[in-house]
């Protein structure tokens, strides 16, 4: 043993004595005055300022920073009994020009430049193409089926409703706040989608939440959002088409041509090789098998990328078309979620919250029109639920529930919004006023439904007799 540390001891001190030596002979041989460097401040001494503004450094900060607001703004709206997502997306907002620009401006240049934003957004997509994978794995079309007739009257009339009347709105907002050699048609539609779309992730927890997921009101509301959603995404994808081909002509035929081809290879082909693959699934899901999965995402987010349709679009038919075992189906939702609903969506929401500035509402005339798109909203999509709920024979109670969960609009608000935005239909007051909706009509669903229940129709009656 001693034999053992005497030779360590030797050959560490030779070996730092023959570096010291080497260096001294390096010094002797190249002397610092003889030394040619690239760049002018190559040999500057780099300052702790300058280390934070290096790209991985600041990447690092936005990332803490952006997990940090969510996760704190977040829990204190599920102490106010809101779906965390609503706090997130607050959280998003704060950070943004609409309250960090504004009381801090020096922070908020130095956390987000312009030059940042880039990765951001990339960062950003890639939560929203898992996000959009995992909404696809909610949707059980053996469910759907057994609550066809119900789900789909229902969910049909509460996009058909607030659809006409998005339209309506935007004959009279198209002049002043679409953007410039927009046409018509395009910030109509898109209008139209905007006011529609109901957000299942976040109506499913509500329904959790409430107590509701195992009741025929809790069954039915999950069956309408999983049909509105595969509807509302349909219409979008069909708009998105139009837009980015131009127009109707023949660019568009061989979009939808493209499309069409794409999802019929999808469903036929690739969904029964995907029932073989997992035909055997039993336990836990190999590393192999989840990589297949990973490869199936991509390529149909890539080839609807390529056709001129939003990634998203692919993701979530690549979701629907996992095989119905329902273990498989939670095992990659827990896989998939565990990193983007933690890491990957709140740099969604911190990029939202960058392109909204809610300082662009600055007089009485914008807040005036953003109150109506929020009133316009809420009517076509509680009111059309509410009344197709009725006409298909549930009380009235149950109708004004399931019109406040389809009145939800949560982040799949924000996906379609930023969609928009990103193709140049919605102007950045309009952008700005739909994200406003899209958080007030999330934050109203809880307090309707308590005022829906009896302990919150006595406890209302109580405060109005005070």
């Amino acid at each position: 043993m001693q034999r053992r540390v005497f030779v360590y001891a030797i050959v560490i001190a030779a070996s730092v004595a023959a570096i010291a030596g080497l260096l001294h002979l390096g010094e002797s041989w190249f002397p610092a005055s003889s030394v040619t460097t690239v760049g002018g401040n190559a040999g500057a001494p780099l300052t702790s300022a300058d280390a934070l503004r290096r790209p991985l450094a600041l990447l690092i900060i936005q990332l803490l920073v952006i997990v940090l607001a969510t996760q704190t703004v977040g829990g204190l709206a599920t102490l106010l009994r809101q779906p965390a997502v609503v706090g997130e997306i607050a959280a998003g907002l704060l950070l943004g020009p609409s309250l960090v620009g504004q009381l801090w401006p020096a922070a908020y240049t130095f956390l987000f430049p312009q030059s940042s934003l880039d990765i951001l957004r990339l960062l950003s997509q890639v939560g929203v193409i898992l996000f959009m994978f995992s909404v696809g794995l909610d949707v059980d079309v053996a469910h759907l089926r057994q609550r066809a007739p119900t789900a789909i009257a229902v969910s049909h009339f509460s996009i058909v409703v607030p659809f006409l009347l998005g339209v309506v709105a935007a004959l009279s907002l198209f002049q002043h706040y679409a953007p410039p050699g927009v046409p018509f048609h395009s910030f109509a539609l898109f209008m139209g989608i905007a006011l529609s779309i109901t957000a299942f992730p976040v109506l499913a927890r509500v329904i959790e939440e409430r107590g509701l997921t195992r009741t025929p009101l809790g069954s039915t509301a999950l069956a309408c959002a999983a049909v509105d959603d595969v509807t509302a995404w349909s219409l979008l994808a069909m708009v998105v088409t139009l837009v980015t081909a131009g127009g109707i002509g023949g660019t568009l035929a061989i979009m939808v041509c493209a499309l069409a081809i794409f999802m019929a290879v999808m469903v036929w082909a690739v969904r029964p090789w995907l029932a073989r693959l997992f035909e055997d699934v039993g336990g836990p899901l190999s590393r192999a098998r989840t990589a297949h999965v990973l490869m199936v995402l991509l390529a149909s987010a890539l080839l609807t990328e390529i056709i001129g349709i939003h990634a998203l679009f692919g993701a979530f038919l690549a979701g629907v078309i996992m095989p119905p075992n329902q273990e498989l189906r939670r095992q990659l939702r827990e896989r998939l979620e565990s990193l983007s609903s933690v890491f990957l969506l709140p740099i969604f929401f911190a990029y939202t919250g960058l392109r909204t500035e809610i300082g662009l509402l600055n007089d009485v005339a914008s807040w005036a029109v953003c109150l109506g798109i929020i009133l316009t909203a809420v009517a076509g999509k509680l009111l059309g639920s509410m009344l197709a709920a009725r006409w298909s024979g549930s009380s009235w109670h149950d109708a004004f529930v399931l019109g406040a969960l389809m009145n939800t609009r949560g982040l799949m608000e924000l996906v379609a919004l930023n969609v928009g935005y990103d193709l140049g239909i919605l102007s950045p007051h309009m952008f700005t006023m739909l994200v406003v909706m899209a958080l007030v009509t999330t934050a109203m669903t809880g307090p309707l439904i308590d005022l829906a229940s009896p302990r919150g129709t006595r406890r209302a009656g109580a405060i109005a007799r005070r």
